[in-house]
Formats: structure tokens, sequence, C-alpha cells
């Protein structure tokens, strides 16, 4: 902040009671702080800032953006700057600019409620209502429960509430299609979980068990790890250890560009807990087979792998499974606990390389892998992953439909997931 003299933190701090003071009903008091605070810092981002709060109020857009477009270059860090100058715009019809603005605002804070809800706007206003009803589900989800918001926000909140129900609303109906032949095809079979899936999806029930990033299957129970002699058809993936181990040793020879990292989240993307991993190859993967779709050059570089998983009862979801991967976390460091997207599949880890000092915990449970030792677990039960010792880790990681589902279920799911995925142009919503 180059731009203005005076104290900072002492404008700041006037900036603040006068909104307090505000708040509380003395306008007058509120008056005479702005007063001493544009005396002694004329030119301070804020000070404009409150300048040209007052000429929004009073309708005067393209005065409010002047005073905006000083205050954001001289204090670019700050989100509110951009979140008014948008608002700015948004009277001067300037749309292009606004998302330009809000973006900036949702880069230096991704869970603003105030820029969601104002970007979401804008695409409804833009007739992409779709992209605005997911913005507009993911602005409502950034609400602590039970928390009071300023009466002048509740105008927007139910305006998010009622888009996100239309959106659920034409989401079923276009859902009913692709589940009309499903149904048939199994007619007398109990469909009554899938169906309540389908209601969760659609936010017509709440979740109470597991808490899964995209689809909830009711019913399936929350088993942290589950019986390894449930699964028989691991002996062989277990017994092919050694191989599939040299298989990999020779992929990590490639050194680090070899693998991806495995969280990539796009800039703006509430990072929460992924912050420190997001494009890190501190957690890296190779993948032979991601959310379906196979990786030939992969695939060919593992030949003893591909054969050991020759009976894997792969989890068939289009664009979501099955995944088959390679997972190297490294030295001195932490997966952060985390859920995964649906819990009509679980998840199986292979342990190929395993120093001491490793551990994994699925909600209540603790294990250590053990080279070539299989386990399979629920991943929407939060659970997390450490290597605090010297050298990488790695683990073979597959996906497999949970057992208590019917063949009839399976179809269901895999047909909601992937009407999803049509609906919204990409891949259904998901998570880590």
């Amino acid at each position: 902040m180059d731009m203005w003299s005076g104290d900072d933190r002492r404008i700041r701090r006037l900036i603040e009671m006068a909104a307090q003071a505000e708040m509380a009903g003395q306008g007058p008091e509120a008056e005479r702080l702005r007063r001493l605070a544009e005396t002694e810092g004329p030119q301070h981002p804020l000070v404009l800032n409150e300048a040209a709060r007052r000429r929004l109020l009073a309708g005067d857009s393209g005065g409010a953006e002047a005073l905006l477009a000083r205050a954001v270059k001289a204090a670019p860090g700050e989100p509110t700057l951009w979140l008014n100058l948008a608002a700015a715009l948004r009277g001067l019809r300037r749309p292009a600019e606004e998302l330009a603005a809000l973006d900036r605002a949702l880069a230096l804070e991704p869970r603003h409620l105030r820029a969601l809800l104002q970007k979401a706007s804008l695409l409804e206003l833009a007739g992409e209502t779709r992209a605005a009803a997911g913005l507009y589900r993911t602005a409502l989800q950034t609400i602590p429960p039970g928390v009071d918001l300023p009466p002048a926000l509740q105008p927007a909140i139910q305006q998010a509430r009622n888009a996100v129900a239309a959106n659920n609303s034409m989401l079923e109906s276009f859902l009913e299609g692709r589940l009309r032949p499903v149904r048939a095809q199994h007619a007398g079979q109990r469909l009554e979980r899938a169906e309540r899936c389908l209601a969760t999806l659609l936010q017509q029930t709440p979740i109470y068990r597991q808490r899964p990033t995209f689809m909830f299957f009711p019913q399936l129970p929350a088993i942290e790890f589950y019986d390894r002699a449930d699964f028989p058809w691991l002996d062989a993936i277990e017994a092919a250890t050694d191989d599939i181990r040299a298989e990999l040793v020779n992929v990590l020879a490639g050194g680090p560009a070899t693998l991806d990292p495995y969280i990539a989240m796009p800039k703006g993307a509430p990072l929460d807990q992924w912050r420190e991993l997001n494009h890190s190859r501190r957690w890296g993967v190779y993948f032979l087979w991601k959310e379906g779709v196979p990786y030939p050059d992969h695939l060919a570089r593992c030949p003893r792998t591909v054969a050991a998983l020759a009976g894997w009862p792969r989890c068939e979801i289009p664009r979501c499974a099955p995944t088959a991967v390679f997972s190297i976390l490294d030295a001195k460091t932490r997966i952060p606990p985390h859920t995964g997207v649906n819990n009509a599949r679980l998840v199986v880890h292979v342990p190929l390389i395993v120093p001491p000092g490793c551990g994994f915990r699925v909600g209540g449970t603790r294990r250590e892998w053990q080279p070539g030792h299989a386990f399979v677990f629920d991943d929407t039960i939060e659970h997390e992953a450490w290597n605090d010792s010297d050298v990488p880790r790695a683990v073979l990681i597959l996906d497999v439909w949970s057992p208590y589902l019917t063949v009839a279920e399976r179809d269901m799911v895999a047909a909601i997931a992937d009407g999803v995925g049509d609906y919204y142009g990409g891949a259904p919503p998901g998570g880590i």
C-alpha cells in the first residue's frame, strides 16, 4: 500500500469501529469515525472502499467503480474490495469484468459466502442455470449450522435455496428417463435402497451415516475395515506382490516426473485440508486405470501387475470407476483426514513398500500396512494416512463394489452416476 500515507493499523481500527457503531445503530458516531479515517488516510484502500460503499447505496455505480479500481490497485489482496468492485460492475452491466473481480475475490478466499452467491447469481443471469445451481449449493454448504446470517443476506440465501431446489427437480426429471429402463429391467426386485440413494442425491433425504462427497447409498453398513476373508480373490494379488513391487520400482526409476500429483485442484477451489498437497508429488500416483479409463502405456509397462489383477472384480461406474493406481506417499508426509465420493464402492490397499513409521486410520481404527497383506475399507468414513519415515511408502489401490449391493442396485448406481455426468456435461461431482 504505497499510494497513501498514515498508520495502517489505526485506520483499519477506525473503519472497524465505524462498522460496529453502525451495526449498533449509532449513526453519528459511525460517521465521525469514518471522517476521522478519511482525514488521516484519504487514499487508504479501506477509506476508498467506505466511500465507494456509500456511493453504491446511493445508486452511483460509476462513482463507486472509480474509487474501488484505485482501492484494488493499492491493496489487491483484500477480497472485500474485489467483491465491492464486482457489485459496482453489476450496476454498470459489465458482466465479464464482474466475473473477473469475483474470481479474484474467490482466489483470495474460496469460501467467501457473498462472493459465491454473487458469482452464482451472475451465472444465473447469463442463463447458465445448472452451473449457477452447483455454485449456489457450494455457497449454502459453507454456512455453519446454527449461524445467524445478517438480514441483508437473507434474500440471496433464499434465492440460492430456490435455485438449488429447482435444479434438483430438473435433474430428477432428467434422471427419470435414464432410470425407467433400468427399473423395468429389474422389475420385481427390491430397489428401495437404490431409490433412497436417488432421493439423497436430490437432497430429498439427509445423510445420517457415512459422509461421501458425491453419492450416499442408504442402509449399507458403516464398516471401517472389512473382514479380509470375505474377499478371497485377493489371494492371487497378494501372491504376486513381489512381481507387482518389481514393476513399480522399475517405473519409479524414471524419477519424480513419472508420477502425477494426486491432488490437482484448480485455482480458486476451496482447498481446505489439501492446501499443502495440491499439485505436489509428495503424494504422487501412477494410474493403471483412472475413473474407468485405462492408461494403455502404463498397463504395458506393468504386465505382471495386469495379470495379477485378472480376477479383480472391478467396480464399473461410468466416469467414476474402476481405478487402479500406485500411490506413493513421500517421506515425512501426511494425507489429512478426508472422505471418499461414494459408499457403494469400497477401496482396497495392497501394500508394496512400507518403511517403519507409516500408518493408516479409518474412523476410530488404526492399522499399519504390511507388505503383501491387503485390506478393504470404506473410504466414505473419515480416514487419513502418514509416512513419518525417511523414504517413500508405496501402495496399490483398487476399488470394488460393496458386497452388500445387489446386481440391480449396482446397475442403478451406475445409471444415476452416468446420468448426473451427462446432465452436467462431464464427470459426476466427486472428490478424493
